[in-house]
């Protein structure tokens, strides 16, 4: 069936609701728009879905979202997983509670038990829900920082964190594979909850998470001693994070935690930021406004999942304000970890941090001084997940910190997902230990970059729409493997990593040798002076990336 004849059938066929119908008729001579629309299935990637919200098989609406759960509820039936059920949550986004309840209901109707939480959660919360209510898989339904028109379904597994290989896979075949919208089954209800199979978590679960941040708390006497003296400006962004942060504020005894009013409540129109992103400086407009008024000593926004944290510092001197990238959150709080479990003597001796491979190297320096390991995975928050588990089952290392440069990290292992709610915790923790030395958090960083160099990163996406984007995007790729370049960014280019073959490339010598990462379409290229530059389709987005990292000065 080409796209024209999906059209039609989608337009006439009374299993599609009236609404749905009604749109798409609207669009009738709009041949580009329906072909983007009707071209493929939306697809469900390593990750689950993401797409604009809309009627279409190239949309999120609550057909794809069914079509997507039965595939799932297919491949937990194979793994006798219906009695440990499913937890699902949904963040502020359009529609995020229709499909959460699309997804249960459907699960139900193939007698798999679920959790659907009552309303907004972050992202996080389900990753913790998963492990603690003993289920075999987690739905989120979000789309992170996405813009309004767009949301998303990721899975998860039953150890909380985001499906990996070989697991991501076989789900996608078994979602591939379901073919007619027409066979899926969804159940009422009243039904699936007179059965025992459509349940709801209560608040004892919000408590046990919140508990859980504050039980890795290294100086509670500090926060009680500068409590009153240390002010936060917060901002949800209209998200999920409004609640379990100002909970896990007040548990720890801040006093002082100012809330931007006009971004406090949930909205999935957004209506204050034009892209609800914590990494776009746009978005801290009222909260810098704010900042100013009370004279905060930092400021924080969490996008609308609250897995994501933005962060600015005060500078001491000038009063100014500054902006701190996600490598730099990360590195100001592995580095405050670090040097507090050392002097409280609590450094285990296998120690391990885990980055991805397009965040800072400056970590690898810092690391190096207080004994720990650094491990590198993939782009993505769920590989981080994934080693985890990996070091618990083993006992090879102890895990104590994980980040990537996309402002996510994660300070314990309660969860198995990058946690804003967790960073924010720990982060109001590390600036009063640093106000009560006279330091601001700002402060604080660039002595670490006196002490370990300026090490700097920066970002270019390019958004490419459509299928002659994906195409675009296909052939950049491919000309940088097939043609190598000499020089980036005025550096010398030493090696070649390309995942997707699984190969590292000694571009002076020739010698080939593994990877050891998983297979991904992505491209690192190691520079002089401890240069990188990477190269990476995003895989949620009509996007492709380009990384770049270097150092400005050593250290000193």
């Amino acid at each position: 069936m080409d796209y024209m004849d999906a059209y039609r059938s989608w337009c006439k066929d009374p299993y599609f609701d009236k609404e749905t119908r009604q749109e798409l008729e609207s669009l009738s001579g709009n041949e580009e728009e329906i072909k983007d629309r009707f071209y493929r299935n939306l697809e469900f990637g390593t990750g689950g879905l993401r797409g604009i919200l809309g009627a279409g098989t190239n949309r999120m609406n609550i057909y794809t979202v069914r079509r997507a759960t039965q595939g799932l509820a297919e491949y937990i039936l194979r793994h006798g997983g219906q009695e440990k059920g499913v937890a699902i949550a949904y963040d502020s986004r359009h529609m995020s509670e229709e499909f959460s309840e699309e997804a249960a209901l459907c699960l139900n109707a193939n007698g798999i038990r679920t959790y659907r939480f009552p309303s907004l959660r972050p992202t996080p919360e389900l990753s913790y829900a998963v492990r603690k209510l003993g289920c075999m898989a987690g739905i989120v339904i979000t789309a992170s920082h996405n813009p309004p028109e767009y949301n998303g379904y990721k899975v998860y597994w039953e150890d909380g964190a985001q499906i990996t290989a070989p697991r991501d896979s076989e789900i996608i075949q078994c979602v591939n594979h379901v073919t007619d919208l027409h066979a899926i089954p969804v159940m009422p209800k009243k039904q699936a909850a007179e059965a025992g199979l459509y349940r709801v978590p209560d608040e004892t679960l919000d408590k046990a998470y919140i508990e859980e941040i504050r039980k890795l708390v290294l100086h509670q006497e500090i926060i009680d001693e500068m409590a009153d003296k240390l002010k936060i400006v917060y901002t949800p962004l209209h998200g999920t994070g409004r609640i379990p942060v100002k909970e896990v504020l007040k548990e720890l005894g801040f006093e002082h935690v100012y809330v931007v009013a006009e971004q406090e409540l949930p909205d999935g129109d957004f209506p204050t930021v034009s892209y609800p992103n914590p990494e776009d400086p746009a978005v801290f407009t009222l909260a810098l406004k704010l900042a100013k008024k009370v004279d905060a000593d930092l400021i924080l926004a969490t996008d609308p999942d609250a897995d994501r944290l933005g962060v600015y510092g005060k500078d001491r001197e000038t009063g100014e304000y500054h902006p701190f990238t996600g490598n730099m959150t990360g590195v100001l709080l592995a580095e405050y970890l670090l040097s507090q479990r050392k002097a409280l003597n609590r450094l285990p001796e296998n120690g391990v941090i885990v980055k991805t491979i397009v965040t800072t190297n400056m970590i690898d320096r810092l690391a190096k001084d207080y004994n720990v390991t650094v491990m590198e995975v993939l782009t993505g928050f769920k590989y981080i997940g994934e080693q985890i588990k990996w070091y618990e089952e083993q006992g090879i290392y102890s895990y104590l910190f994980g980040f990537e440069e996309s402002y996510g990290c994660l300070t314990g292992t309660y969860a198995r997902d990058k946690d804003a709610v967790g960073a924010v915790a720990a982060l109001c923790e590390a600036a009063a230990f640093y106000k009560k030395q006279g330091l601001t958090i700002w402060d604080q960083m660039q002595k670490l970059y006196r002490t370990y160099g300026d090490y700097r990163e920066t970002l270019e996406t390019v958004t490419l729409q459509g299928v002659q984007g994906a195409q675009k995007i296909k052939e950049r790729m491919d000309g940088l493997r097939a043609n190598p370049p000499a020089k980036i960014k005025d550096k010398a280019v030493l090696a070649m990593r390309d995942y997707e073959s699984g190969t590292i490339t000694d571009l002076r010598t020739g010698a080939v040798r593994p990877s050891g990462l998983p297979k991904s379409n992505v491209l690192y290229f190691e520079l002089e002076e401890d240069g990188w530059w990477c190269a990476r389709p995003s895989g949620t987005e009509p996007k492709i990336k380009y990384y770049y990292g270097y150092k400005e000065r050593a250290a000193r």
